[in-house]
C-alpha cells in the first residue's frame, strides 16, 4: 500500500547518469531549501512513460517556479534511463531504483508487471506521484495500478503552489 500524506518520507540516495557523469541524489539533500516532486514509472523506452517524462520535461520551468525538483524514478539502470534520456530528450533527472527498494519503501511496486506476458517481474514501480515537503513529509500521493494513466498533474501544481 502507498504511503500516505502527512507521512515522513523514506530518505534515499539512488544513482543518476548525467552529461557529467554518475551521480549520487540523496532526498534528503532538498530538506530545508525546496520541495520534491517523485515522479515513479514503470520502465524507459515504452509508450505512457515517454509521454509522461517528455510532458514533464517540456514543463519543467513550472515545477522550477513552484520551488520543487522533480525527479523520475524507475528500476531501469542508470546507463538504459540516460540511452533513454537522450533519445527523448528528457531533462527530468532520471534514478535508478535497480534493486526496487524505493520502490517498496513507498508501497509502489508490482507483484507482478505484465503479468499476461508471463515475464516474471515483480518489483517494477506502479505510476506514482508523491511531493515531499521541505520538512520530508509527504504532501501529496498517488499510484495507479494502470500503469497507463498518468498521475493529476494539476492537482500535483496545486498542491506545489501551496507549499511555496
Amino acid at each position: 500500500m502507498p504511503l500516505t500524506v502527512g507521512t515522513k518520507a523514506p530518505d534515499f540516495t539512488l544513482s543518476a547518469k548525467t552529461a557529467d557523469g554518475p551521480k549520487q541524489i540523496k532526498l534528503s539533500d532538498n530538506f530545508g531549501k525546496k520541495n520534491t516532486l517523485l515522479l515513479f514509472f514503470p520502465m524507459a523506452f515504452t509508450g505512457t512513460c515517454t509521454t509522461e517524462m517528455c510532458e514533464v520535461s517540456a514543463g519543467l520551468n513550472a515545477y522550477t517556479d513552484l520551488n520543487a525538483a522533480v525527479y523520475g524514478i524507475s528500476g531501469d539502470n542508470p546507463f538504459a534511463q540516460e540511452a533513454w534520456a537522450q533519445k527523448e530528450k528528457i531533462t527530468v533527472p532520471l534514478l535508478s531504483d535497480y534493486e526496487h527498494k524505493v520502490a517498496k519503501n513507498y508501497g509502489v511496486m508490482y507483484d507482478s508487471f505484465l503479468p499476461q506476458m508471463n515475464l516474471g517481474m515483480s518489483g517494477v514501480p506502479k505510476r506514482s506521484a508523491f511531493i515531499v515537503d521541505k520538512n520530508g513529509v509527504i504532501q501529496y500521493a498517488e499510484s495507479n495500478d494502470d500503469a497507463r494513466q498518468l498521475p493529476d498533474f494539476d492537482r500535483i501544481k496545486a498542491k506545489l503552489a501551496e507549499l511555496k
